[in-house]
């Protein structure tokens, strides 16, 4: 039944007006055929519109169709015409050309395509590029050995987080899937991982959106002579308030807090008006303003697909690295900045005997990268077939290291300046973690150089368009998904489901806008997604490799590239990666981390909790798989055989045609 493209093999030959019997199918004459037309450029239906017709009555897929070619490589007269049908393509046909045939073919269209290769890599620097890169991995650098964490890091980018993520770019831009119809194309049984896919998204778009809204926040903050929390003498300071950098001798005792923190704390977040996440308190209504419009400008810039993105991202994709620049120049001449280099940099090597510097080099490189949320599948879906994906996954995983070591010079250098003025050890200054590192040492450092309103602007607002991007990418991976999956009813629709999907998450985002609403994002962050997309990558990476196989698989790439991937990337799918995201995830379950925010320590029933969010993404996997054999008719075998068949053919370009893979 299967066919290569590269066959000699001649079609039937049948006589004018007549039907005729090809390996044993109907096949209609030709002037009853689809129509055939030399047009690269035409992209074959997506998703759910297309292999219905290539499956018969046996459960088996029908052969591939032939195409008469003459001497000069051009389609011979072989064609039957769809009344009234303006899109063509090539498709592989059952019996006739029906009424059911004519109207699929009235629904094809082509798929949208980025309009230059440079906004697909800005994209996908966008999406990999993003708040963690600035304060997740300088501080897991120190805390893990300073230089010494790089050789861990290094390795485990190499063997693990290279590899999935060019795995994914590869996957997405032959199948042309997005996150959940790509499995009928691969391994069937396993599309709930796609279901499992959207609802991981939608929970980071529930919290990491409100980390944006503290940014924006802090940028209408910052529009003053002198920024709000370089004095005590607000209202919201309390007694315990000491501005050390005042001209006033002041000592700095056990109890102090710094002006920013307090803004933070206090202003901002107000989590003194909070118990806990038993008692979350009322709405923020300054975040929940700060929030909307952060949501109406990703609709804004997402709503009519990649095109318009693909643009938005030559802004939210560069910026930050102008001013990353601008900030490093001015931290590098601080006083004291060399203090924060050399910690940063000091190599313990001693550290490498620990275990949990390598499962924290692993963890932080695979979320750094992002494999296993829909994003990449989604991205390369929307690339030319022939596209080099293998020289993206090298030049954007590079780019996405580079800066998030580049990162800890800029804040490392601010942190030993903060050191110098406290008079302090550059480890007391750097206790800070997550969001506070940003929004409380960082924040405090540029109050007090000079020009500090321009500072305080440019920072908050590169903090805003790192966020962006890669909100853009993760509700991307979401519509995708869906739209190639129900292309029937979202295709003429994407902007009214964008529409809705935007609502969703602002909904979903309400407990986090909370006067609580930190102690909602800390247990998301640790629970809802980590966990939960390290299970669905690995069984992503196991389904590819061992269900549709790596020799098929590496085949795909052969077909878009020119060149087979190597040993060293069939190893690292086979065995390595998924030996990688095991260690991991089993690393993750055994011990899991004890969450305490400002002054709260979380109590035990919120892990449960957490537990119970991060599952309940998973759980579509084992559900969908049940739910499978189920409806699948035959025995327990032929059940098992028929769902992790490939039902769905995948499209290839043949000359300037695209043909049906089967």
């Amino acid at each position: 039944e299967t066919e290569p493209l590269t066959s000699k093999k001649d079609v039937s030959d049948c006589n004018k007006g007549e039907d005729c019997k090809e390996n044993g199918l109907l096949v209609r004459n030709p002037k009853s055929a689809l129509r055939l037309v030399e047009d690269g450029n035409k992209v074959h239906p997506s998703q759910g519109e297309k292999g219905e017709a290539a499956q018969i009555s046996n459960g088996y897929s029908g052969v591939q169709s032939s195409v008469p070619r003459n001497g000069m490589g051009e389609v011979e007269d072989a064609q039957c015409t769809a009344p009234a049908a303006t899109t063509t393509t090539t498709t592989t046909t059952s019996t006739t050309c029906g009424a059911e045939g004519q109207q699929q073919l009235m629904e094809l269209e082509d798929r949208e395509t980025w309009s230059k290769k440079i906004d697909f890599l800005l994209s996908v620097i966008g999406y990999a590029v993003d708040l963690g890169n600035v304060w997740r991995f300088p501080y897991i650098c120190y805390q893990n050995g300073g230089g010494a964490f790089l050789i861990p890091y290094t390795i485990m980018a190499i063997f693990g987080g290279i590899p999935l993520f060019y795995m994914e770019l590869a996957l997405g831009q032959y199948h042309r899937n997005g996150c959940i119809s790509i499995w009928r194309k691969i391994c069937p049984i396993f599309k709930g991982i796609g279901f499992a896919i959207c609802i991981i998204d939608l929970y980071v778009a529930s919290y990491y959106n409100t980390i944006m809204a503290w940014a924006f926040y802090y940028l209408v903050s910052s529009f003053t002579a002198e920024l709000p929390w370089t004095s005590c003498a607000n209202a919201w300071n309390t007694g315990n308030c000491t501005n050390y950098f005042s001209k006033d001798n002041v000592s700095w005792s056990p109890h102090s807090i710094s002006p920013a923190e307090e803004f933070y704390t206090r202003q901002v977040l107000q989590v003194h008006r909070s118990n806990g996440l038993d008692d979350l308190g009322g709405i923020s209504w300054q975040l929940t303003l700060c929030l909307l419009l952060i949501f109406t400008i990703v609709y804004f810039s997402i709503w009519k697909g990649v095109k318009t993105s693909g643009k938005v991202v030559w802004v939210t994709a560069t910026f930050p690295y102008i001013i990353l620049f601008i900030l490093l120049v001015r931290g590098a001449t601080l006083p004291g900045a060399w203090r924060g280099v050399l910690y940063y940099l000091k190599p313990d090597w001693q550290k490498l005997l620990a275990t949990e510097v390598w499962v924290d080099a692993a963890a932080q490189i695979f979320f750094s990268l992002g494999p296993g949320f829909g994003v990449l599948l989604a991205y390369a879906s929307y690339n030319k077939f022939h596209n080099n994906c293998y020289q993206d996954a090298l030049v954007t995983s590079t780019v996405n290291c580079v800066t998030s070591f580049v990162s800890g010079f800029v804040i490392f250098t601010v942190l030993g300046y903060m050191a110098e003025m406290r008079n302090e050890d550059v480890s007391e200054v750097a206790k800070d973690t997550g969001p506070s590192l940003l929004f409380i040492t960082y924040a405090e450092a540029i109050a007090n150089m000079p020009a500090s309103t321009f500072f305080a602007i440019i920072f908050f607002l590169m903090l805003l368009t790192l966020g962006l991007d890669s909100t853009f990418a993760g509700l991307e991976g979401v519509i995708t998904g869906v739209l190639d999956e129900f292309p029937h009813v979202w295709s003429k629709r994407r902007e009214l489901f964008v529409l809705g999907l935007i609502i969703v998450c602002f909904l979903g985002s309400l407990a986090t806008l909370t006067f609580g609403g930190a102690y909602v994002v800390k247990l998301f962050e640790e629970y809802a997604t980590g966990p939960a997309v390290l299970t669905v990558v690995f069984l992503e990476a196991v389904a590819v490799a061992w269900f549709y196989g790596i020799t098929q698989f590496c085949n795909d790439v052969k077909e878009m590239l020119g060149f087979t991937p190597g040993w060293y990337w069939r190893v690292c799918w086979v065995a390595i990666s998924p030996i990688f995201l095991l260690f991991v995830t089993c690393s993750f379950l055994s011990n899991p981390p004890e969450l305490r925010l400002f002054e709260y320590d979380y109590p035990y029933w919120t892990t449960v909790v957490g537990y119970c969010i991060g599952t309940s993404s998973v759980i579509c996997i084992p559900v969908y798989m049940v739910y499978r054999l189920i409806i699948t008719p035959g025995t327990l075998k032929e059940r098992i055989v028929k769902s992790i068949t490939p039902e769905t053919a995948t499209e290839i370009p043949f000359g300037d045609i695209r043909m049906n893979a089967v």
